[in-house]
Protein backbone atom coordinates (compact mmCIF):
# COMPACT_ATOMS: atom_id res chain seq x y z
CA UNK A 1 0.00 0.00 0.00
CA UNK A 2 1.33 3.67 -0.84
CA UNK A 3 1.74 5.56 2.73
CA UNK A 4 -1.12 7.88 3.48
CA UNK A 5 -0.64 11.36 4.57
CA UNK A 6 -3.27 13.30 6.21
CA UNK A 7 -2.20 17.17 6.21
CA UNK A 8 -3.12 20.02 8.53
CA UNK A 9 -5.69 18.47 10.71
CA UNK A 10 -6.64 19.41 14.19
CA UNK A 11 -6.07 16.03 15.45
CA UNK A 12 -8.79 15.64 18.68
CA UNK A 13 -7.21 12.13 19.93
CA UNK A 14 -8.87 11.97 23.79
CA UNK A 15 -6.66 8.69 24.76
CA UNK A 16 -3.58 10.37 24.28
CA UNK A 17 -4.35 13.99 25.31
CA UNK A 18 -3.50 15.26 21.59
CA UNK A 19 -5.58 18.36 20.50
CA UNK A 20 -3.21 20.37 17.80
CA UNK A 21 -2.98 21.08 14.25
CA UNK A 22 -0.10 18.68 13.16
CA UNK A 23 0.08 15.90 9.93
CA UNK A 24 -0.78 11.98 10.55
CA UNK A 25 1.50 9.83 8.21
CA UNK A 26 -0.26 6.06 7.93
CA UNK A 27 2.18 3.36 6.44
CA UNK A 28 1.57 -0.14 6.21
CA UNK A 29 -2.16 0.36 7.57
CA UNK A 30 -1.13 1.66 10.93
CA UNK A 31 -0.48 4.87 12.54
CA UNK A 32 3.35 5.64 11.53
CA UNK A 33 3.82 8.78 13.06
CA UNK A 34 1.84 12.33 14.31
CA UNK A 35 3.52 15.77 14.56
CA UNK A 36 5.72 17.04 11.48
CA UNK A 37 6.84 13.58 10.02
CA UNK A 38 8.97 13.31 6.70
CA UNK A 39 6.14 12.78 4.57
CA UNK A 40 7.09 10.07 1.52
CA UNK A 41 7.09 11.11 -2.49
CA UNK A 42 4.84 8.47 -3.20
CA UNK A 43 2.29 9.13 -0.28
CA UNK A 44 -1.24 9.72 -1.36
CA UNK A 45 -2.17 12.96 0.17
CA UNK A 46 -5.07 14.47 1.80
CA UNK A 47 -5.46 18.06 2.71
CA UNK A 48 -7.56 18.56 5.61
CA UNK A 49 -6.82 22.23 6.75
CA UNK A 50 -10.00 22.92 8.33
CA UNK A 51 -11.26 19.41 9.40
CA UNK A 52 -10.90 17.57 12.56
CA UNK A 53 -9.16 14.32 12.66
CA UNK A 54 -10.23 11.44 15.10
CA UNK A 55 -10.23 8.41 16.09
CA UNK A 56 -12.64 6.08 13.15
CA UNK A 57 -15.51 5.77 15.64
CA UNK A 58 -16.62 2.78 17.63
CA UNK A 59 -20.80 2.09 17.91
CA UNK A 60 -21.07 0.11 21.23
CA UNK A 61 -23.99 -1.87 20.38
CA UNK A 62 -25.78 -1.81 16.96
CA UNK A 63 -28.89 -3.78 15.63
CA UNK A 64 -27.84 -4.49 12.46
CA UNK A 65 -24.00 -4.07 10.39
CA UNK A 66 -24.33 -1.19 7.32
CA UNK A 67 -20.79 -0.88 6.55
CA UNK A 68 -21.78 1.92 3.70
CA UNK A 69 -23.95 3.56 6.32
CA UNK A 70 -21.53 2.97 9.28
CA UNK A 71 -18.68 4.23 6.66
CA UNK A 72 -20.59 7.76 6.06
CA UNK A 73 -21.46 8.13 9.82
CA UNK A 74 -17.49 7.97 10.46
CA UNK A 75 -17.86 4.57 12.19
CA UNK A 76 -14.80 1.73 11.54
CA UNK A 77 -15.68 -0.73 14.25
CA UNK A 78 -18.85 -1.78 15.50
CA UNK A 79 -20.54 -4.01 18.33
CA UNK A 80 -22.94 -5.75 16.56
CA UNK A 81 -25.93 -7.37 19.40
CA UNK A 82 -26.64 -10.97 19.00
CA UNK A 83 -30.34 -10.18 17.80
CA UNK A 84 -29.64 -11.40 14.70
CA UNK A 85 -31.40 -14.21 12.23
CA UNK A 86 -29.79 -16.36 13.61
CA UNK A 87 -29.05 -15.34 16.77
CA UNK A 88 -25.28 -14.89 17.98
CA UNK A 89 -25.93 -17.96 20.11
CA UNK A 90 -22.98 -20.22 18.65
CA UNK A 91 -19.24 -19.93 18.23
CA UNK A 92 -20.01 -20.54 14.38
CA UNK A 93 -21.70 -17.45 13.92
CA UNK A 94 -19.91 -14.93 16.58
CA UNK A 95 -16.96 -16.03 13.88
CA UNK A 96 -18.89 -15.45 11.04
CA UNK A 97 -20.35 -12.17 12.22
CA UNK A 98 -16.79 -10.47 12.53
CA UNK A 99 -16.57 -11.28 8.48
CA UNK A 100 -19.75 -8.94 7.76
CA UNK A 101 -18.19 -5.72 6.87
CA UNK A 102 -14.37 -6.63 6.27
CA UNK A 103 -12.40 -5.07 5.16
CA UNK A 104 -13.78 -1.91 5.52
CA UNK A 105 -15.81 -1.93 8.93
CA UNK A 106 -14.83 -4.52 11.45
CA UNK A 107 -17.47 -6.32 13.22
CA UNK A 108 -17.16 -7.61 17.17
CA UNK A 109 -20.00 -9.42 17.96
CA UNK A 110 -21.66 -9.62 21.08
CA UNK A 111 -22.53 -13.27 22.54
CA UNK A 112 -25.87 -14.33 23.06
CA UNK A 113 -26.41 -14.50 26.89
CA UNK A 114 -28.96 -17.05 26.17
CA UNK A 115 -30.05 -19.77 23.98
CA UNK A 116 -31.88 -18.13 21.00
CA UNK A 117 -32.28 -14.80 23.40
CA UNK A 118 -35.37 -16.86 25.74
CA UNK A 119 -33.89 -15.98 28.61
CA UNK A 120 -33.47 -19.27 29.80
CA UNK A 121 -30.57 -21.80 28.81
CA UNK A 122 -27.21 -20.23 29.07
CA UNK A 123 -25.61 -20.09 25.35
CA UNK A 124 -21.74 -21.55 24.99
CA UNK A 125 -20.17 -18.52 26.44
CA UNK A 126 -16.56 -19.51 26.67
CA UNK A 127 -16.63 -20.66 23.29
CA UNK A 128 -17.94 -17.63 22.16
CA UNK A 129 -15.00 -15.71 23.18
CA UNK A 130 -12.81 -18.03 21.52
CA UNK A 131 -14.78 -17.74 18.18
CA UNK A 132 -14.13 -14.10 18.80
CA UNK A 133 -16.73 -12.30 21.16
CA UNK A 134 -16.03 -9.53 22.83
CA UNK A 135 -18.90 -9.34 25.76
CA UNK A 136 -21.99 -10.72 26.03
CA UNK A 137 -25.55 -9.93 25.48
CA UNK A 138 -28.97 -9.60 26.39
CA UNK A 139 -30.02 -8.29 23.48
CA UNK A 140 -33.77 -6.40 23.07
CA UNK A 141 -35.02 -7.31 26.53
CA UNK A 142 -33.87 -8.00 29.99
CA UNK A 143 -33.57 -12.05 30.99
CA UNK A 144 -36.58 -12.19 33.51
CA UNK A 145 -35.34 -14.51 35.92
CA UNK A 146 -32.78 -13.29 38.25
CA UNK A 147 -31.56 -16.96 38.80
CA UNK A 148 -30.81 -17.26 34.77
CA UNK A 149 -28.97 -13.60 35.27
CA UNK A 150 -26.94 -14.28 38.17
CA UNK A 151 -25.51 -17.71 37.06
CA UNK A 152 -24.64 -15.80 33.22
CA UNK A 153 -22.91 -13.17 35.45
CA UNK A 154 -20.86 -15.93 37.15
CA UNK A 155 -19.69 -17.01 33.88
CA UNK A 156 -19.23 -13.35 32.69
CA UNK A 157 -16.81 -12.96 35.48
CA UNK A 158 -15.09 -16.09 34.75
CA UNK A 159 -13.96 -15.33 31.59
CA UNK A 160 -13.41 -11.75 31.81
CA UNK A 161 -16.55 -10.71 29.81
CA UNK A 162 -18.61 -7.48 29.96
CA UNK A 163 -22.14 -7.91 30.37
CA UNK A 164 -24.08 -5.99 28.02
CA UNK A 165 -27.96 -5.72 29.41
CA UNK A 166 -31.16 -4.22 28.34
CA UNK A 167 -32.49 -2.20 31.43
CA UNK A 168 -36.08 -2.48 31.39
CA UNK A 169 -38.45 -4.71 33.84
CA UNK A 170 -39.84 -7.28 31.74
CA UNK A 171 -42.77 -7.77 33.95
CA UNK A 172 -43.47 -4.02 34.28
CA UNK A 173 -43.06 -2.83 30.62
CA UNK A 174 -44.82 -6.36 28.62
CA UNK A 175 -47.26 -4.64 25.57
CA UNK A 176 -46.06 -1.40 26.65
CA UNK A 177 -45.89 1.22 24.01
CA UNK A 178 -44.98 4.16 25.60
CA UNK A 179 -43.77 5.62 28.64
CA UNK A 180 -46.14 6.30 31.28
CA UNK A 181 -47.28 9.88 31.54
CA UNK A 182 -49.42 12.63 30.04
CA UNK A 183 -48.36 12.39 26.48
CA UNK A 184 -49.10 8.16 26.70
CA UNK A 185 -52.49 9.05 28.25
CA UNK A 186 -53.85 11.54 25.72
CA UNK A 187 -52.68 9.21 22.71
CA UNK A 188 -54.15 6.12 24.57
CA UNK A 189 -51.00 4.21 24.55
CA UNK A 190 -50.48 1.22 26.61
CA UNK A 191 -47.79 2.28 28.86
CA UNK A 192 -44.83 1.88 31.97
CA UNK A 193 -43.77 3.26 34.12
CA UNK A 194 -40.02 5.20 33.89
CA UNK A 195 -38.88 3.06 36.82
CA UNK A 196 -39.19 0.25 35.32
CA UNK A 197 -35.43 1.35 34.04
CA UNK A 198 -33.83 1.94 37.37
CA UNK A 199 -36.16 -1.17 38.73
CA UNK A 200 -33.51 -3.43 36.36
CA UNK A 201 -30.33 -1.69 36.22
CA UNK A 202 -30.80 -2.42 40.70
CA UNK A 203 -31.61 -5.64 40.17
CA UNK A 204 -28.91 -6.44 37.54
CA UNK A 205 -26.06 -4.38 39.39
CA UNK A 206 -26.39 -5.92 42.59
CA UNK A 207 -26.25 -9.36 40.96
CA UNK A 208 -23.22 -8.33 38.88
CA UNK A 209 -21.84 -7.68 42.49
CA UNK A 210 -22.08 -10.49 43.86
CA UNK A 211 -20.69 -12.24 41.13
CA UNK A 212 -17.79 -9.84 40.56
CA UNK A 213 -18.92 -9.22 37.28
CA UNK A 214 -18.53 -6.09 34.70
CA UNK A 215 -22.00 -4.55 33.40
CA UNK A 216 -22.81 -2.39 30.61
CA UNK A 217 -26.17 -0.67 30.14
CA UNK A 218 -26.38 -0.26 26.48
CA UNK A 219 -28.93 2.45 26.69
CA UNK A 220 -30.16 4.38 29.58
CA UNK A 221 -32.67 6.66 29.59
CA UNK A 222 -34.07 8.03 33.28
CA UNK A 223 -32.83 9.93 36.05
CA UNK A 224 -33.25 7.45 38.47
CA UNK A 225 -31.56 4.75 36.18
CA UNK A 226 -28.64 7.11 36.15
CA UNK A 227 -29.02 7.94 40.02
CA UNK A 228 -28.99 4.30 40.56
CA UNK A 229 -25.65 3.85 38.42
CA UNK A 230 -23.78 6.66 40.07
CA UNK A 231 -24.66 5.04 43.81
CA UNK A 232 -24.13 1.78 42.48
CA UNK A 233 -19.85 3.51 41.26
CA UNK A 234 -19.86 5.25 44.52
CA UNK A 235 -19.46 1.79 46.37
CA UNK A 236 -17.50 0.08 43.77
CA UNK A 237 -19.23 -1.34 41.42
CA UNK A 238 -18.11 -2.14 38.13
CA UNK A 239 -20.77 -0.62 35.86
CA UNK A 240 -20.46 1.20 32.69
CA UNK A 241 -23.29 2.92 30.81
CA UNK A 242 -23.89 4.44 27.10
CA UNK A 243 -27.25 6.03 25.63
CA UNK A 244 -28.16 7.62 22.55
CA UNK A 245 -28.76 10.63 20.87
CA UNK A 246 -32.97 10.63 20.69
CA UNK A 247 -33.13 10.47 24.99
CA UNK A 248 -30.72 13.52 24.64
CA UNK A 249 -32.70 15.49 22.38
CA UNK A 250 -35.99 14.25 22.36
CA UNK A 251 -38.76 13.16 24.98
CA UNK A 252 -42.04 11.65 24.66
CA UNK A 253 -44.03 14.47 23.19
CA UNK A 254 -42.16 13.79 20.13
CA UNK A 255 -44.95 11.10 19.87
CA UNK A 256 -47.66 13.05 19.33
CA UNK A 257 -49.37 12.08 15.91
CA UNK A 258 -48.70 9.06 16.65
CA UNK A 259 -45.23 9.37 14.79
CA UNK A 260 -44.44 5.90 14.45
CA UNK A 261 -40.50 6.90 13.41
CA UNK A 262 -40.32 8.03 17.24
CA UNK A 263 -41.29 4.65 18.79
CA UNK A 264 -38.15 3.38 20.13
CA UNK A 265 -36.96 0.76 22.76
CA UNK A 266 -36.56 2.05 25.49
CA UNK A 267 -39.35 4.27 24.53
CA UNK A 268 -38.53 7.98 24.92
CA UNK A 269 -38.98 9.51 27.76
CA UNK A 270 -40.19 12.86 30.05
CA UNK A 271 -38.32 16.24 29.85
CA UNK A 272 -37.06 15.84 33.40
CA UNK A 273 -35.52 12.84 32.00
CA UNK A 274 -34.18 14.72 28.85
CA UNK A 275 -32.23 17.08 30.98
CA UNK A 276 -31.25 14.22 33.69
CA UNK A 277 -29.53 12.29 30.70
CA UNK A 278 -27.81 16.08 29.65
CA UNK A 279 -26.40 16.45 33.35
CA UNK A 280 -25.56 13.18 33.34
CA UNK A 281 -23.36 13.43 29.64
CA UNK A 282 -21.91 16.30 31.72
CA UNK A 283 -20.86 14.48 34.82
CA UNK A 284 -19.28 12.30 32.89
CA UNK A 285 -21.93 9.17 34.42
CA UNK A 286 -22.27 8.44 30.72
CA UNK A 287 -19.49 6.43 29.53
CA UNK A 288 -20.79 5.97 25.90
CA UNK A 289 -22.51 6.97 23.21
CA UNK A 290 -23.75 4.49 20.38
CA UNK A 291 -25.99 5.00 17.30
CA UNK A 292 -28.20 1.72 18.41
CA UNK A 293 -28.25 1.76 14.67
CA UNK A 294 -31.51 -0.71 13.86
CA UNK A 295 -32.79 0.15 10.15
CA UNK A 296 -36.70 -0.62 9.37
CA UNK A 297 -38.26 -0.97 6.72
CA UNK A 298 -41.46 1.38 5.48
CA UNK A 299 -43.54 -2.43 5.79
CA UNK A 300 -42.14 -2.15 9.57
CA UNK A 301 -42.59 1.55 10.09
CA UNK A 302 -46.04 2.81 8.40
CA UNK A 303 -48.46 0.90 10.38
CA UNK A 304 -50.82 1.88 13.48
CA UNK A 305 -48.63 2.87 16.52
CA UNK A 306 -48.72 -0.14 18.62
CA UNK A 307 -47.94 -2.59 15.52
CA UNK A 308 -45.01 -0.62 14.33
CA UNK A 309 -41.41 -2.04 14.93
CA UNK A 310 -39.46 -0.13 17.53
CA UNK A 311 -35.89 1.05 15.93
CA UNK A 312 -33.59 4.17 14.73
CA UNK A 313 -31.28 4.15 12.03
CA UNK A 314 -28.85 6.19 13.66
CA UNK A 315 -24.96 5.55 12.15
CA UNK A 316 -24.79 8.41 9.05
CA UNK A 317 -26.07 11.03 12.27
CA UNK A 318 -24.23 9.54 15.20
CA UNK A 319 -21.85 12.36 15.03
CA UNK A 320 -23.83 15.24 14.08
CA UNK A 321 -26.47 14.28 16.88
CA UNK A 322 -23.72 13.67 19.25
CA UNK A 323 -22.22 17.08 18.48
CA UNK A 324 -26.00 18.99 18.82
CA UNK A 325 -26.36 16.91 22.57
CA UNK A 326 -22.96 18.07 23.29
CA UNK A 327 -23.43 21.90 22.74
CA UNK A 328 -26.76 21.63 24.88
CA UNK A 329 -24.49 19.69 27.59
CA UNK A 330 -21.82 21.69 27.79
CA UNK A 331 -19.73 19.17 26.56
CA UNK A 332 -16.58 19.70 24.92
CA UNK A 333 -15.81 18.24 21.37
CA UNK A 334 -12.84 15.76 23.19
CA UNK A 335 -15.30 14.78 25.49
CA UNK A 336 -17.35 13.52 22.63
CA UNK A 337 -15.13 11.78 20.18
CA UNK A 338 -14.20 9.98 23.63
CA UNK A 339 -17.00 8.95 23.92
CA UNK A 340 -17.31 7.16 20.56
CA UNK A 341 -13.64 6.02 20.74
CA UNK A 342 -11.69 5.45 23.29
CA UNK A 343 -14.23 4.61 26.27
CA UNK A 344 -15.98 1.62 23.97
CA UNK A 345 -12.28 0.83 23.38
CA UNK A 346 -11.44 0.00 26.72
CA UNK A 347 -14.73 -1.06 27.88
CA UNK A 348 -15.05 -4.02 25.29
CA UNK A 349 -11.24 -4.37 25.05
CA UNK A 350 -10.87 -4.14 21.57
CA UNK A 351 -7.97 -2.18 19.19
CA UNK A 352 -8.58 0.96 18.09
CA UNK A 353 -9.96 4.52 19.85
CA UNK A 354 -6.24 6.36 19.51
CA UNK A 355 -4.06 7.93 16.92
CA UNK A 356 -0.96 7.12 18.56
CA UNK A 357 2.02 5.66 16.61
CA UNK A 358 1.17 2.15 15.99
CA UNK A 359 -2.34 1.77 16.36
CA UNK A 360 -4.39 0.69 13.99
CA UNK A 361 -5.22 3.14 11.26
CA UNK A 362 -8.27 4.36 11.39
CA UNK A 363 -9.47 8.12 11.38
CA UNK A 364 -12.19 9.92 10.96
CA UNK A 365 -12.04 13.32 9.09
CA UNK A 366 -14.82 16.04 9.84
CA UNK A 367 -16.20 19.56 9.43
CA UNK A 368 -17.16 19.99 12.91
CA UNK A 369 -18.96 23.65 12.03
CA UNK A 370 -20.30 22.07 8.40
CA UNK A 371 -24.93 23.04 8.46
CA UNK A 372 -26.36 20.62 6.94
CA UNK A 373 -30.37 19.21 7.25
CA UNK A 374 -30.75 15.39 8.31
CA UNK A 375 -32.85 13.70 4.93
CA UNK A 376 -33.99 10.14 5.62
CA UNK A 377 -34.60 10.07 1.78
CA UNK A 378 -30.52 10.33 1.35
CA UNK A 379 -29.53 7.48 3.74
CA UNK A 380 -26.99 5.14 2.26
CA UNK A 381 -28.91 2.69 4.90
CA UNK A 382 -31.36 -0.06 3.97
CA UNK A 383 -33.66 1.82 6.68
CA UNK A 384 -35.26 5.69 6.82
CA UNK A 385 -36.48 5.24 10.13
CA UNK A 386 -35.17 8.28 11.78
CA UNK A 387 -36.97 10.45 14.45
CA UNK A 388 -35.01 13.72 13.61
CA UNK A 389 -35.99 13.74 9.27
CA UNK A 390 -35.24 17.63 8.43
CA UNK A 391 -33.79 18.39 11.18
CA UNK A 392 -30.51 20.71 10.60
CA UNK A 393 -27.61 20.02 12.38
CA UNK A 394 -23.89 20.49 12.40
CA UNK A 395 -20.94 18.65 11.78
CA UNK A 396 -20.23 16.73 8.56
CA UNK A 397 -18.12 13.42 7.93
CA UNK A 398 -15.58 14.42 4.48
CA UNK A 399 -13.59 11.08 5.14
CA UNK A 400 -13.05 7.61 6.80
CA UNK A 401 -10.40 5.85 6.35
CA UNK A 402 -9.89 2.41 7.68
CA UNK A 403 -6.80 0.71 7.80
CA UNK A 404 -4.88 3.02 5.91
CA UNK A 405 -7.14 3.00 2.37
CA UNK A 406 -10.07 5.55 2.29
CA UNK A 407 -13.13 3.66 2.51
CA UNK A 408 -15.44 7.30 2.06
CA UNK A 409 -14.83 10.50 0.58
CA UNK A 410 -18.17 12.58 1.22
Amino acid sequence: MRPLAIMGARVIDPASGLDAVVDILIADRMVAAVGKPDIPSDAQRIDAAGLIAAPGLVDAGVFRSEPAACLAGGITRTLLMPDQSPVIDDPALAERAQRIGKPHVWVHPLAAATRGLAGTELAEVGLMKVAGAVGIATGRAQIASAAVMYRLLQYAAAFDLVTVVHAEDAALTEGAEATTGETATRLGFASAPAIAEAIAIARDVRLAEAAGARLHVHKVTTAEGLDVIRTARARGARITCGTAPAYLLLNDEAVTGYRTFTRLSPPLRAEDDRRAMLAGLADGTIDCLTSAHDPRGQDEKRLPFAQATPGVSGAETLLALAISAGENAGVSLSRLIAMMSAAPTKIFGVPGGTLSAGAPADVVLFDAGAPWRIDAAKFVSTGDNTPFDGLPVQGRVKWTVKSGEIAFAG
